[in-house]
């Protein structure tokens, strides 16, 4: 009986999907749920085969002390913490996790949206403060969200569940993507295609929908916040580095913009202390896939990838199918 590959995971994943994968490999285990020293990442890593990825970086210092390594199995749909070029190099697969997590982000852009045009959390904060004595005509006025514009940057799926929540408010939809979405996409959530231009100057509020490259790096920024209505906000659900967060900050405290949502962060975890004294923010620890369900499909489809990898087909969730060419 040929003996079961050696894999390593980086996280405690839930029971079900552990069981899952020690039914078919020898099953090694970070314990902890915080990121492992690269170091000592690189020396669990010498003789797997396989590579479950949770919130955790796999530079190629990684991948140099893994020869044996075939596939990395990232469990989110972003993959920016993979080396992919490095693992193309290596003929290493990378798979991720999309398809799963869609509708729970989009949940979580819109609580976002939601949250700090109603000033949600100022208001949670004014009752536990003791401060509601009275009914008061002028307390915490926020902004409508029936009938405004949703700006949509990245249309994608993430996108376009954003776009379907919109439509529900009656909001008006345009979206700019690098791809177009097909016709009947347009017309069944009422999305306008538009230019940069028109998205930043006529979005009431602006959710950011792209992944992370060396092309979405700042895709926001001082001058694009300039262009942007003063009663505007930003929603940012996808990843922290596509917005400027110095200019961000900036746009802010200058009233250049209304407010924003953020779910995630330029130099996670850390958050700029600026946005911290901010009334006009709402943040949130990078949490916009984070529902039991959710986070269990993630891990199974992650095992899934993995264990096909390992038995020589193709990953439901390839990331880099040139390794198969």
């Amino acid at each position: 009986m040929a003996a079961q590959p050696k894999i390593f995971v980086t996280r405690p994943l839930p029971a079900p999907v552990l069981e899952l994968l020690a039914a078919h490999c020898e099953v090694r285990l970070h314990r902890e749920d915080n990121p492992i020293p690269i170091e000592q990442l690189a020396e669990a890593c010498r003789e797997v085969e396989g590579l479950v990825v949770c919130g955790q970086r796999v530079p190629e210092a990684v991948l140099i002390e893994a020869p044996a390594l075939r596939v990395v199995s990232n469990v989110g749909v972003g993959y920016d913490n993979v080396d992919v070029a490095a693992c193309t190099r290596r003929s290493i697969l990378v798979t991720n996790t999309a398809g799963v997590l869609e509708e729970t982000t989009a949940d979580l852009s819109f609580c976002l949206l939601l949250a700090v045009a109603r000033r949600i959390v100022e208001g949670d904060e004014y009752v536990r403060q003791g401060r509601w004595k009275q009914w008061e005509w002028g307390l915490l006025w926020g902004a409508d969200v029936y009938g405004k514009t949703l700006g949509i940057y990245g249309f994608g799926r993430i996108g376009q569940a954003v776009a379907r929540r919109g439509g529900g408010f009656s909001m008006r939809i345009l979206y700019q993507s690098r791809h177009r979405a097909s016709e009947a996409v347009e017309t069944e959530l009422g999305a306008q295609y538009v230019d940069r231009e028109t998205l930043l100057r006529e979005s009431d509020y602006l959710s950011i929908h792209v992944p992370l490259t060396a092309e979405t790096r700042h895709l926001i920024k001082a001058e694009d916040f300039r262009r942007m209505r003063p009663t505007a906000f930003l929603i940012n659900a996808a990843r922290g580095p596509v917005v400027d967060e110095e200019a961000l900050v900036a746009a802010l405290q200058d009233r250049a913009i209304a407010g924003a949502g953020l779910d995630v962060f330029e130099a996670e975890p850390r958050v700029h202390p600026g946005l911290l004294g901010l009334p006009n923010v709402v943040l949130m620890p990078h949490v916009g896939s984070a529902t039991g369900e959710t986070r269990l499909r993630m891990a199974m489809l992650a095992a899934d990838n993995l264990l096909a990898a390992l038995r020589g087909k193709r990953p439901p969730n390839l990331v880099n199918p040139e390794v198969l060419r």
